[in-house]
């Protein structure tokens, strides 16, 4: 008898032309709204590395990278084989009843990055690795209290979402987890009040926040280091954007010289095809939680050390080590923030360019002039951070640019690509950037009739 798979490449060519009506239809009608009023239904068909290809065939450069997930740029050859390898070997995954060969060998790599942490656990996302971490510190501890920085960023599930305060992500869905509380990021004599109750389980941070890719001064993440250390408090480093080279480093961190109780890692751990998350940590903290036989399974999560996700995080590992990815982030990203900060004396609406690595921020401001003044405050007016699409937009449209607003409200832009970008990318990022900006400055115009266009859909959506 002739045997029947499902052709599941031939069903994405037959069924692309509706994803659009089938999204509206069982999924999030709202997100199709939002698509096709930006003029961001192109209907994407393939990737390769840090290139989109639209269903013209029409080539993109992705500066959103599945929000940092493909770090190593989409279908690597190398992560395709690994999990090819997988599939075909017919292993004996998730026994459960058993222990994972290729968790261990994982756990092995990561922490040979990270020699003065000891134990994994793995989760299935950056979101259960911080929920992991809130009852790894309270665990540990005993204490209930856990301490985050305002404009954090650290997941949707109920625990992470109690430690942000962002009420765009907050409201609807509270009363939250008790106990946690927010201080200002970069303000140490806030965190040490905190922390001096001596209740507090753990201060989690992003070395750099995700959201508007704010910097900690030099100061503040050794000085936060010595209050947890000086009362008790274990120091959770959430580098889940930040991490596997992102910032031109293995870990964020290392800029700074901090070692962490808890480092929390997801996203590019992936490879961009097997979620995957995991959190590092102290072998004495590992222990408190699973303290003797009876509470060996006092945590864990039935598809963590899968072996498609184990061998997906292997293999990027592996492709980063053999590529020097982190050290072309470092080389790529000094080259990008060096020719976007040129700009900045020239235009009067960019603010800022920083960031470390491959992972910037641009940041626009009030201008100075009163014709840009009355453009820029309308926008405002309308809709908080609204200038921002007024470079994203034609950065896609007319320059072929995926990026990013940095956040609701945000007045930054965030660049985030495939560590793998070239020096020809950097300079069509900067000829973009240069053109688009320079754009924005003359009203009336092309980009400031966009700008009518978004106010008019923002007064509209209010009303």
């Amino acid at each position: 008898m002739q045997s029947s798979y499902l052709d599941v490449s031939g069903m994405f060519v037959e069924r692309q032309a509706q994803r659009s009506s089938m999204h509206a239809r069982h999924l999030n009608e709202q997100l199709v709204r939002v698509l096709k009023t930006i003029g961001y239904d192109v209907g994407f068909q393939k990737g390769q590395g840090q290139y989109l290809f639209d269903r013209d065939g029409v080539r993109y450069l992705d500066l959103l990278s599945g929000f940092g997930v493909f770090a190593i740029g989409r279908n690597h050859p190398a992560l395709r084989e690994a999990l090819k390898g997988v599939l075909d070997s017919d292993f004996p995954n998730l026994v459960q009843l058993d222990v994972s060969t290729l968790a261990g060998v994982l756990a092995e790599r990561l922490l040979e990055h990270v020699p003065y942490l000891d134990k994994v656990f793995f989760a299935n996302s950056g979101a259960e690795t911080v929920e992991a971490a809130i009852k790894f510190a309270r665990g540990a501890t005993g204490r209930p209290g856990m301490v985050s920085c305002s404009h954090s960023f650290h997941g949707l599930s109920y625990g992470a979402l109690s430690l942000m305060d962002d009420p765009n992500f907050r409201s609807g869905f509270e009363p939250l987890l008790p106990g946690c509380t927010q201080v200002p990021y970069n303000d140490l004599a806030a965190l040490e009040q905190a922390l001096s109750s001596r209740q507090v389980a753990g201060f989690i941070v992003e070395p750099i926040q995700g959201k508007g890719v704010n910097m900690p001064t030099d100061e503040f993440l050794p000085g936060a280091a010595a209050l947890c250390r000086k009362y008790g408090t274990l120091l959770i480093a959430d580098e889940i954007q930040t991490g596997i080279g992102r910032t031109g480093k293995f870990l964020a961190v290392e800029h700074w010289n901090v070692e962490p109780d808890m480092v929390l890692l997801a996203k590019a751990l992936s490879g961009g095809h097997v979620p995957v998350g995991a959190l590092l940590t102290r072998k004495h903290i590992f222990d408190k939680i699973f303290s003797q036989m009876d509470r060996a399974v006092v945590h864990g999560s039935t598809f963590a050390k899968n072996d498609l996700a184990m061998a997906a995080g292997i293999a990027t590992l592996e492709v980063i080590k053999q590529e020097k990815l982190v050290e072309q982030a470092a080389r790529r990203g000094a080259e990008i923030r060096l020719a976007l900060t040129r700009m900045v004396p020239g235009y009067e609406l960019m603010k800022e360019v920083r960031g470390k690595g491959l992972m910037i921020g641009v940041e626009f401001g009030p201008p100075k002039s009163l014709r840009l003044k009355a453009s820029w405050n309308l926008l405002e007016t309308a809709n908080k951070g609204l200038f921002c699409q007024l470079i994203t937009v034609p950065l896609f449209k007319d320059h072929k640019i995926l990026t990013q607003v940095s956040g609701h409200g945000s007045h930054t832009i965030k660049l985030l690509p495939p560590l793998v970008i070239t020096e020809e990318d950097c300079r069509w990022i900067e000829t973009a950037f240069d053109d688009v900006i320079a754009a924005s400055h003359k009203v009336p115009g092309a980009i400031w009739s966009l700008g009518k266009t978004l106010v008019d859909n923002a007064v509209r959506k209010s009303a």
